[in-house]
């Protein structure tokens, strides 16, 4: 099973709380978790690109690094780790984007992959002028599907005369081509997003859900298999976890305790209301998903808290899952977290006893 990172790119990571860890992203800082990441034999770093933040006591998210660049530094002081980056698909045309992704595989000697997002926040893209307007929140998947297409002709071939609803190229060229296959990421959660992760991506990140409840995933694991099955590829579903660990389970739920009790209720407000903007999500949406109050400091984030023993438990069992191709974790701590799963944590996983004692 594939262990990756989702790296903070974002200040603050992904607890909004004034009691967790409060620190702006830097290079350095995610220089140093991706090398210790690698070091333990993580298989892969993402970075989400965030472009509003929601404000708050925390200005939570108001700070955040550029993606793309970010893991184009990041490509060129690792050796190993494959590493993810994020567009926002109404900012940049697919053509720039095919041809930044085919250089930060030159950079990083073919360990390049990149996350799609289709964008439903639209306070992100109002700021600069971009918002389409509300008929996005209906059209955005037909919009992406579009901006895949063109991205995969020119990096298979070199050039594409694509003409659709979205976009029109004139015998447009990108060469030099990457040196191998750049692997899609998406994390659509509903039924028009699992539709298109099916016909276009490699992997397809799945919540996890609840307190300590490792295999909630599996429903949703189901349903990208089911469609894949019907496209006829070969779609691993990536679940996202966050991992709250210390010596003994009390320790850890101490922690947890903590940071609900400072949750930033300015910016979970302003998180939600920009979740309610989309009138055409269904319940199982990305946007109502993080936005459910029960567990909103972390946005809702399937949450392993215990143990070292404990959390190594309940990551083998939600590797057990069936179709569950990888984990990508989250910590409150990104350093400290890191360091406690290289060290702590993996070496107990009968899932990812192929790894062996890696340092970082």
């Amino acid at each position: 099973m594939d262990i990756g990172i989702f790296i903070p790119i974002g200040n603050n990571g992904w607890l909004i709380s004034e009691n967790a860890p409060q620190y702006k992203p830097s290079f350095e800082l995610n220089k140093e978790v991706v090398q210790k990441a690698e070091g333990y034999g993580f298989d892969f770093a993402l970075s989400m690109i965030k472009l509003h933040g929601y404000g708050g006591k925390t200005e939570y998210w108001d700070y955040n690094m550029e993606s793309l660049t970010l893991m184009a530094g990041l490509a060129a002081v690792t050796e190993k780790i494959k590493l993810f980056a994020t567009t926002a698909v109404l900012t940049m045309p697919p053509a720039i984007v095919a041809r930044m992704a085919s250089t930060i595989d030159s950079i990083s000697n073919g360990r390049f992959g990149l996350n799609l997002v289709s964008g439903w926040q639209r306070a992100e893209y109002d700021q600069m002028g971009l918002w389409p307007g509300d008929v996005h929140f209906e059209r955005r998947y037909r919009y992406t599907t579009e901006y895949t297409q063109v991205m995969n002709e020119l990096w298979e071939t070199g050039e594409s005369d694509f003409k659709g609803e979205f976009f029109t190229m004139d015998h447009c060229m990108m060469k030099p081509q990457p040196s191998k296959k750049i692997e899609l990421v998406t994390a659509g959660q509903s039924p028009a997003g699992i539709e298109f992760a099916a016909n276009y991506a490699d992997y397809n990140f799945v919540m996890g859900l609840g307190i300590n409840t490792p295999t909630a995933h599996a429903d949703g694991v189901k349903k990208l298999d089911d469609a894949a099955a019907q496209t006829g590829r070969d779609v691993g579903s990536y679940v996202l976890f966050m991992v709250i660990a210390d010596d003994t389970d009390e320790a850890a739920f101490a922690k947890w305790e903590h940071y609900k009790a400072g949750i930033d209720v300015e910016a979970i407000a302003w998180m939600t209301g920009q979740a309610l903007e989309d009138k055409t999500a269904d319940s199982s949406s990305t946007a109502k998903t993080i936005s459910l109050p029960e567990g909103a400091v972390n946005m809702n984030m399937g949450t392993l808290i215990g143990s070292y023993e404990s959390v190594a438990r309940l990551l083998d069992e939600a590797a057990a899952v069936e179709g569950t191709k990888g984990i990508m974790l989250t910590f409150d701590d990104f350093i400290e977290g890191t360091e406690n799963f290289g060290q702590k944590i993996q070496p107990l996983m009968a899932s990812r006893a192929h790894v062996g004692m890696a340092t970082a």
